[in-house]
C-alpha cells in the first residue's frame, strides 16, 4: 500500500466520520423536537418566494405533510387563489416557529391549517404530545397570527382518522374535541370537520382514500377534503 492508497483510505474515513456527526446531530434535533430540523425547507420556500414572488392575500394552506403532498391543490380550489407552505412531517409548533417566515409575510387572505396528527403520534422517536398540548398548541398558533393579523379567519382541518394510526385515534379524535370548542369561542375561526366523510359505513377508516403507508391521503381522499373543505371557502370569500 503506498502513500496515495493511504491519503485515500484516510480521506474516506474522515468523511465517513463527519457525516456520521451530521446524520446523528440531524437525529438529535428529530427526536427532540427542534422546530430547525425543518429549516431546509423553509429556507426553500423562500428561495422560490424570491424566484417567483408569491402573491399576497391568498389562501394560505399550511401544516404537515397532508398539506405538503396536496399537489393538485390551486387546481382543486379554483378559482380561489391558495398558496401551500405545508413541510415534512411538521407538528403544530414547528408551524408556529416558522410562522413569521412562511405565513405572517404573504398576509393572507385566510389561513387552512393541518396539523396535530404528528404530535400525538410521535414523530420517530419524538415526545408525544396529548390531546389537550395540541389544543393549547393551536391556541398559540391563532395567538401568533392574530397578534400581526388580528381579522385573518383560521381554518382548522380536523385531525384526520389514520389507518395505521387507528390505537392512537382516541386521543386524535379528543384533540379534535378540544380545538374545535376553542374556535367555537372565536369568530375568526371555523373548525373544518372530515371526520365522517373518511369513515366507511362501520365507522372505520376507509381503506380506498390513504396511500401504501395507511397515513398520507391518495388522489381520493384529497378528493374527500376538496368536497368538504370547498364549499366552506367558497362562501366565507364570496361575502368578503
Amino acid at each position: 500500500m503506498n502513500i496515495y492508497q493511504d491519503t485515500l483510505i484516510l480521506a474516506v474515513l474522515v468523511c465517513a466520520m463527519v457525516a456520521a456527526v451530521f446524520l446523528v446531530r440531524f437525529a438529535l434535533k428529530l427526536v427532540k423536537g427542534d422546530p430547525t430540523f425543518w429549516e431546509r425547507s423553509i429556507r426553500g420556500f423562500e428561495k422560490q418566494d424570491l424566484e417567483t414572488p408569491a402573491p399576497t392575500g391568498s389562501i394560505l394552506f399550511t401544516g404537515s405533510s397532508s398539506i405538503r403532498y396536496w399537489k393538485t391543490l390551486e387546481e382543486d380550489m379554483a378559482p380561489l387563489s391558495v398558496l401551500n407552505r405545508g413541510f415534512g412531517g411538521s407538528r403544530i409548533s414547528d408551524v408556529t416557529y416558522y410562522a413569521d417566515r412562511i405565513v405572517l409575510p404573504y398576509q393572507p387572505g385566510g389561513i387552512v391549517f393541518y396539523a396535530g396528527e404528528n404530535d400525538i403520534s410521535g414523530l420517530v422517536l419524538s415526545k408525544k404530545r396529548t390531546s389537550e398540548e395540541v389544543a393549547n398548541d393551536f391556541r398559540a398558533f391563532c395567538s401568533k397570527i392574530h397578534a400581526k393579523l388580528p381579522e385573518v379567519p383560521v381554518y382548522f382541518i380536523s385531525i384526520k382518522p389514520p389507518r395505521r394510526r387507528r390505537k392512537l385515534w382516541p386521543e386524535m379524535r379528543e384533540a379534535n374535541r378540544l380545538v374545535e370548542e376553542f374556535c367555537s369561542s372565536d369568530n375568526r375561526l371555523d373548525y373544518i370537520d372530515i371526520v365522517e366523510s373518511t369513515l366507511d359505513p362501520e365507522g372505520n377508516p376507509r381503506h380506498d382514500i390513504f396511500k401504501w403507508d395507511g397515513i398520507h391521503l391518495n388522489e381520493k381522499g384529497y378528493e374527500i377534503w376538496t368536497s368538504v373543505l370547498k364549499p366552506v371557502l367558497l362562501e366565507s370569500f364570496d361575502k368578503r
